[in-house]
């Protein structure tokens, strides 16, 4: 079996947490909270009669906000279960005991307002991480971009929700703030990636492409439009990418090679302040609608998760693979593998080689009968060994424990805590050997003795 750890801070849909995850490769316990679902999913049947009918409506965290839906929902339409929730923070009956319409109108009597979460454990024997990313919070940061303030100021999911037949509007470009159709849009590229004043260093890869693609559609959806796109470089970096990049040049798009520097309404419409760095002069564009290609930053409460398994993050908070060559699908710890855009900003063909790859290391893993481990690892000498316990959070990888050991003195069994080392976990970093205070910690081919020799055979 093969646990693979979602998103932590999803509310969107029946969601587990990971709450704890123990054991070494092929032998994993993770602890599992399933989180209330008020729907009896082995009863249901998902035909939909409950959402159609239930009065409290709500604004859509799929849409982003853009759309709105029923307190009893399925999050998408190709959700797995194809089965509705209940969303207790908005239920009337779950709130003020009032309301019920769902509960009655059910023809297989499938609801549970009683219903509780559950906590069960998993016997795993490799874990997969793909908790995605979030958004980078440019609100805060990019205040000069009036989003927040202005309405027509969007992020690019926001425009893909709108642009796609099954979104909010039905796949027409509208304004949010009156519901018109823009002619001119702007799109501002690496809103928070490559700044390291207000935001991220690194490129965040899938910007460039889906810009040229949402000014591919405006310039297709709209009669007359015109898409203005505020770029520092066009990456364009895989398989048919700088062919599909000139095609929108070729639809009519205008690059514009410069960075904003305020968005601000004239009327009803927004004007943009930047500069043509290919003219070396500034300019001024109004449009209808601004939309910004943002950075893509781990999900909230990744790290956390990555304590919780137990492997460690980059400098960016993005899952540290073991060799960004060599295995760029494993993670120090053996048995923890890594999918998609946790471990750094990735497209979808990318993910989907990784997860692909992913997949078959697990496979490959659980079809063998012996594993080879790493030779150079952590050894306690139990009898200098004080239970002090400093050793076991200083372990990145939660190989070291504390067991009992019974010992004779005085002509007296005795029993005391001393270290002990899962040699299927441990990497062999030697954290801990630096750590311990007596000394009774040593790594396989690099003692304390064995160092010393070394060095004395340098100075001879």
């Amino acid at each position: 079996m093969v646990a693979v750890a979602q998103h932590p801070n999803i509310t969107l849909y029946s969601y587990s947490e990971v709450e704890r995850v123990t054991g070494y490769i092929g032998n994993f316990t993770v602890t599992i909270r399933e989180k209330a679902k008020y729907v009896d999913h082995d009863d249901c049947t998902g035909c939909g009669l409950c959402e159609t009918k239930c009065p409290e409506k709500v604004k859509s965290e799929f849409d982003l906000g853009l759309g709105i839906r029923p307190a009893i929902y399925k999050p998408f339409a190709q959700a797995v279960p194809n089965k509705p929730v209940i969303d207790a923070a908005n239920c009337r009956k779950l709130i003020n005991g009032k309301c019920g319409v769902c509960e009655k109108i059910c023809p297989v009597k499938a609801i549970r307002y009683d219903d509780q979460d559950r906590v069960f454990q998993e016997e795993v024997g490799a874990i997969v991480m793909a908790t995605g990313y979030d958004l980078f919070p440019w609100e805060e940061a990019y205040g000069e971009y009036g989003y927040g303030r202005y309405p027509d100021v969007i992020s690019g999911l926001h425009f893909e929700r709108m642009v796609n037949a099954s979104g909010p509007t039905g796949g027409k470009i509208k304004r949010p703030s009156d519901g018109k159709i823009p002619q001119d849009v702007a799109f501002i590229k690496c809103v928070g990636s490559r700044d390291d004043t207000k935001g991220k260093s690194y490129c965040s890869r899938t910007c460039c492409m889906y810009t040229a693609k949402h000014a591919s559609q405006v310039m297709e959806k709209i009669p007359d439009g015109q898409a203005y796109v505020f770029y520092m470089d066009v990456r364009t970096a895989g398989k048919g990418y700088e062919e599909f990049y000139l095609r929108s040049v070729d639809q009519g798009a205008q690059y514009i090679r410069g960075r904003v520097s305020k968005i601000y309404p004239r009327g009803d419409r927004l004007v943009i302040k930047s500069e043509d760095t290919l003219l070396g002069k500034p300019i001024e564009v109004e449009v209808d609608l601004v939309v910004l290609a943002t950075a893509m930053v781990p999900s909230a409460g990744s790290a956390e998760i990555a304590k919780i398994v137990g492997f460690s993050v980059d400098k960016d908070g993005f899952y540290q693979e073991a060799h960004p060559k060599l295995q760029p699908m494993e993670t120090f710890t053996a048995g923890v593998f890594l999918a998609g855009a946790c471990q750094g900003p990735r497209d979808i063909p990318d993910t989907v080689a990784q997860a692909s790859g992913a997949a078959v290391k697990v496979a490959a893993l659980l079809n063998k009968s012996e594993l080879a481990t790493e030779p150079m690892v952590a050894n306690v000498d139990q009898s200098k060994c004080t239970g002090c316990e400093f050793c076991v959070p200083v372990c990145p990888y939660q190989a070291i424990s504390m067991i009992p050991k019974k010992e004779r003195a005085h002509g007296q069994v005795v029993e005391r805590q001393v270290a002990h080392i899962n040699k299927g976990l441990c990497q062999g970093c030697g954290a801990c050997v630096a750590a311990c205070r007596p000394c009774a910690l040593d790594l396989d081919g690099y003692t304390g003795d064995q160092i010393v020799a070394e060095v004395d055979a340098l100075c001879l």
